[in-house]
């Protein structure tokens, strides 16, 4: 029973594995905007993420890329404040576009990248989202928390909000915003994690905590670790159903030496370990549906260089969500599996160094060529009920 049990296990395991990386449909929409805040060159974001290299590494990676290039924003010569919230009804029409434009996207079956942009745009990055998948979570990967309401708000700023407006409980805390009627709330405080906090304003510790939102500040991260972090996470928000993650990712949640091209950086962020740690696993779920990745502005970095260095590891945690991994695409020799049946009794047959197998191919285990692993799974081990799977699985695995 024992060894049962362990093939079983490891054969669920290897299988979710082939379906984690079969190649992912990738739409990317840039979304040059920046009036959710007042620091200009944020909009250049976009240009800047793709001049780095972001559509060739994802081709390389066989993803089917879709470029849909730059969405188009209205922007309005007269624009007044309406209590302490700044450009209300530029930013609300802005996040209109994006939400439409998400949601065509995540219907058209694409994995959805959002570049920005100022982190306001994840309004109606997530409200898009929501349109197609009801029973989204969200991970929002941050130096800050964006929860504010316009009455907490130091500055008024959009882009420290938007967390605020997509929570059912905050509702009562949302006037009547200019720009906003379109938006109603549509996520709880259940279904959200922070990760990376390290700069919160004293009205958003009040709501965080009166709603008990999970989150992990930095002062967390370094005492569990950022793998006890993320084990935290996926099981607060998976455990009891798996569903579509929605991953915001404000490029300031980095430490300011490894992104400095940012407007509101904060020192004690992120290592580059922990931030591709975190997009590792968020990807080795197979749940990742839309990503945000704001706030990279060129115009702050002090010199090109500091500017590549923040593109480039915008791109870095764009493609790790999607698959790339540290080890490089070489890494060691690689085998073809196939769940396979002789009489009453499956079997999982792998074969490295040699191509997919199909149904015609497959023969009984025995004493094979010395490289050929064989494993045999009891009849009592239903191949249909324990795996899903019939067919031959064209499935990348370590061998090593």
């Amino acid at each position: 029973m024992a060894l049962r049990s362990t093939l079983a296990r490891f054969l669920r395991s290897t299988l979710n594995s082939c379906q984690q990386n079969r190649a992912q449909s990738v739409a990317i929409l840039g979304a040059p905007f920046s009036k959710g805040q007042k620091r200009g060159g944020v909009e250049h974001g976009p240009k800047a993420i793709r001049d780095a290299g972001l559509v060739e590494r994802l081709a390389n990676h066989k993803n089917p890329v879709h470029d849909l290039g730059d969405l188009s924003f209205p922007y309005l010569e007269k624009d007044d404040s309406f209590i302490n919230v700044t450009s209300p009804r530029t930013v609300g029409r802005a996040n209109q576009v994006v939400s439409e434009a998400v949601s065509k996207a995540v219907e058209a079956g694409h994995t959805t990248i959002l570049l920005g942009g100022d982190h306001s745009l994840a309004i109606g990055s997530v409200k898009g989202h929501a349109q197609q998948r009801p029973d989204l979570c969200l991970i929002w990967v941050d130096a800050h928390a964006d929860i504010n309401t316009p009455e907490t708000s130091p500055s008024g700023n959009l882009h420290g909000q938007p967390v605020a407006f997509m929570l059912t409980e905050l509702k009562d805390k949302i006037p009547d915003i200019p720009g906003f009627s379109w938006m109603k709330p549509f996520l709880t405080a259940k279904d959200v994690v922070y990760i990376g906090l390290r700069d919160v304003d004293p009205g958003e510790h009040v709501i965080l905590k009166d709603l008990g939102i999970q989150s992990f500040s930095m002062r967390d991260i370094d005492k569990l670790g950022i793998q006890k972090v993320m084990e935290v996470t996926l099981d607060h928000l998976l455990a009891r159903k798996k569903r579509p993650i929605h991953l915001s990712f404000d490029i300031d949640a980095f430490d300011p030496s490894l992104a400095p091209a940012t407007g509101t950086p904060v020192n004690g962020g992120l290592t580059y370990r922990e931030g591709i740690y975190i997009t590792e696993e968020i990807h080795n779920t197979g749940l990742l549906s839309v990503m945000d990745l704001v706030e990279v502005n060129p115009m702050l970095g002090a010199n090109p260089e500091a500017v590549e260095a923040t593109a480039s590891l915008a791109v870095d945690v764009i493609t790790s969500s999607l698959g790339q991994t540290r080890e490089g695409p070489s890494g060691p020799q690689l085998g073809h599996g196939m769940l396979m049946e002789q009489g009453s009794a499956p079997f999982f047959l792998l074969t490295p160094l040699s191509p997919p197998l199909s149904a015609a191919d497959a023969i009984p285990p025995g004493p094979l060529h010395p490289i050929l692993s064989i494993f045999s799974v009891l009849s009592s081990v239903p191949a249909q009920e324990s795996f899903g799977l019939h067919d031959s699985v064209n499935c990348s695995m370590s061998l090593a």
